[in-house]
């Protein structure tokens, strides 16, 4: 039986008009992924004041509207959907896994521009979507070739949540692990909001695994970790994620982050001008005591200020203008002065450690080119 969409819910004070560009904040309030929920939301209002500060889009004052992305898929979808019915949003952006992206995309990115700000499984191609993260291609194969060659890497094991995007960058994962001359020995996937990784562990002891790639979601990553160190794995088997910041190490305590490794575009310990100078207004706007804006939720502030940018450019909300003016885009954050290529970000990835409740960068894996 169809089901009608849910309400939408729109404040009093947000009554749109032509003197406002208005954006869907799609990103996690709940679940897994809910963890690193508070510095997507910062990331993203310090990018709108910006953007407001230096006039705008169009001549008009970016809003943006909190939409919890953390729920089931076809209900953000709904959701979503509605306020684009009834002109409430003009565009969308924010973190949100791909099983989000996947039902949302085909209801309003033919209507209005959509930028996925979260690192996914590649190969999005769908008019009037925007890709500001990473995908495998460049994040986890070079990550995965250096681990081989700096650590002897050979058996890999993949534990990670059970839906599009983990089963998807396994798929990769099985060929990259053969050019870095070693194999994938085994694969688990879990529901999201697993908390018993007992049976898992005892797998990856059997297999007698040097790495363990993890493609599990916030607080999944954070139980995991400390069920692995408890375990007495980190003393065996380094770990490789490629969704993990420095919140989640928070979450998983100083502990269980020994020979644990990250590979994204934005560690928070990056210490080039862009990245100091990032810090210093977020700490500005929001204090000291803010979440840490680690690669997930500073995504967000890439994502608004792409879509500024892309409608600034096109002179437009026409999503095929928008569309066809893509690749002359350029936009300068956190992450540098960045391009697009295939409505894909190009842009430097780096390896990181963890040490203790920070990372340290290791490596840049890729430069500003192509996408994957």
């Amino acid at each position: 039986m169809h089901r009608p969409p849910p309400p939408v819910r729109v404040p009093e004070w947000f009554l749109p008009d032509d003197s406002t560009l208005d954006v869907a904040l799609v990103y996690p309030q709940q679940g897994p992924a809910g963890i690193f929920g508070p510095t997507c939301l910062t990331c993203a209002r310090l990018a709108a004041e910006e953007v407001n500060m230096s006039g705008g889009v169009l001549g008009r004052e970016l809003r943006l509207l909190e939409v919890d992305g953390g729920a089931d898929p076809r209900r953000v979808a709904a959701e979503v959907e509605a306020l684009v019915d009834t002109g409430t949003v003009q565009g969308v952006t924010g973190w949100h896994i791909s099983s989000v992206r996947r039902a949302l995309a085909p209801r309003v990115a033919h209507r209005v521009p959509y930028v996925y700000t979260a690192l996914y499984e590649g190969g999005e191609r769908t008019e009037g979507v925007f890709m500001t993260s990473e995908t495998p291609s460049s994040q986890l194969l070079p990550a995965m070739q250096l681990l081989g060659e700096a650590r002897g890497v050979r058996r890999w094991f993949v534990v990670g949540n059970d839906y599009v995007w983990p089963r998807h960058t396994a798929r990769a994962a099985r060929r990259y692990a053969r050019t870095a001359r070693g194999r994938v020995c085994g694969e688990v996937y879990l529901p999201l909001g697993t908390n018993d990784f007992h049976d898992v562990l005892r797998r990856i002891e059997r297999t007698d695994a040097d790495a363990v790639l993890m493609l599990l979601v916030g607080s999944d990553a954070v139980r995991f970790n400390r069920a692995f160190a408890a375990f007495g794995l980190d003393q065996r088997c380094l770990r490789l994620s490629t969704l993990m910041d420095e919140n989640m190490l928070l979450g998983s305590g100083p502990g269980a982050t020994a020979d644990l490794y990250s590979t994204a575009g934005f560690f928070a310990s990056l210490a080039d001008a862009n990245t100091l100078d990032f810090h210093g207004r977020y700490a500005a706007r929001f204090g000291l005591q803010a979440p840490t804006p680690g690669s997930l939720g500073e995504s967000c502030y890439e994502g608004v200020l792409l879509l500024a940018a892309l409608v600034e450019r096109a002179r437009t909300l026409d999503v095929t203008a928008i569309g066809a003016a893509a690749d002359t885009v350029r936009y300068e954050g956190p992450r540098g002065l960045l391009g697009l290529e295939g409505r894909h970000v190009r842009q430097r990835i780096y390896l990181a450690e963890a040490d203790g409740l920070d990372f340290t960068v290791l490596a840049q894996l890729s430069a500003p080119h192509g996408t994957g």
